[in-house]
């Protein structure tokens, strides 16, 4: 046990000096530019993969082999892989829903320029191309590495809390905020952001393939930031309610999570994510 929690020490500790190492170039980047548009988003996209070459240079160092990763597409993950696209649909209609609601925030379709179809297919597959990036760093290495060693609360929250506070950079020094002062942006974007921590683990533990949460990350960009954001408009308080730094998305995230917690039991660590080649494989270990 002392020699399985070691080896997943050296393997976070690469990780995660690598993740913050290559992304703080892409910080400086973007700050330098002035802001997320720099480039064409190209810093964005090489940053969002930061994450990504990290976990695969760290396996590679550790492993030899990309394995563990949760690169299979099972049967029954399909029905993951559709909860996890819908699931963003449900908590921002709830989110910007009562905002609109309670009128203090409007909102108007007319904004919405381009096709369906355009905006489901190409924006789909555009946001899985830069999401992928950061969930084989996220999901695919640091949950099932952390999984090893410590229960599925203590997972999701750390995994959660690491996702966090790579994005803050972003959020008090270049453009990445919601125009309220950076503490409170900050604050919303946090608890949204360690609440979603939940779900993310709870969908790539219990698939035991890291596409559900590439899935559920790349929805999550494109319905959140590429509709209810441009389709909301601004009447006064709404940039303290909505969009990733606002109280009603990650009031309405915090709930969701608490649906995910008390499915916890029926978490259960895959084969493939106990990826240290040197340490004998259980068959399966219930997560508590």
């Amino acid at each position: 046990m002392n020699t399985s929690s070691s080896q997943a020490r050296a393997e976070l500790t690469t990780f995660l000096c690598l993740t913050f190492g290559l992304s703080a170039v892409f910080w400086w980047l973007i700050v330098a530019a002035g802001g997320l548009g720099a480039r064409g988003g190209l810093y964005v996209f090489a940053l969002m993969w930061s994450p990504g070459v990290s976990a695969l240079v760290t396996r590679l160092i550790f492993q030899h082999n990309l394995r563990g990763e949760g690169w299979t597409w099972r049967r029954a993950t399909t029905r993951w892989a559709v909860l996890a696209y819908l699931l963003p649909l449900g908590y921002a209609t709830l989110g910007y829903g009562l905002v609109w609601l309670t009128r203090l925030g409007g909102v108007d379709l007319g904004r919405f320029h381009v096709s369906i179809a355009y905006f489901l297919a190409y924006g789909s597959l555009a946001s899985l191309l830069s999401a992928t990036g950061e969930e084989l760093g996220w999901r695919g290495f640091l949950v099932p590495t952390l999984a090893r060693t410590m229960s599925f609360g203590r997972t999701a929250v750390i995994s959660g809390a690491i996702w966090a506070a790579w994005h803050v950079p972003l959020i008090v020094f270049a453009d990445y905020n919601g125009g309220t002062p950076a503490w409170y942006s900050v604050l919303c974007f946090v608890v949204m952001v360690v609440s979603l921590g939940v779900p993310f683990a709870w969908l790539r533990l219990r698939s035991g393939s890291v596409w559900p949460a590439a899935i559920l990350h790349a929805s999550h960009n494109l319905f959140v930031q590429g509709f209810f954001d441009r389709v909301t408009v601004d009447t006064g308080p709404t940039r303290w309610l909505t969009s990733e730094f606002g109280a009603a998305l990650a009031l309405a995230i915090v709930g969701t999570a608490w649906l995910f917690w008390r499915a916890r039991a029926s978490v259960v660590l895959p084969i493939e994510a106990v990826s240290a080649p040197s340490l004998p494989t259980p068959r399966a270990a219930v997560m508590t």
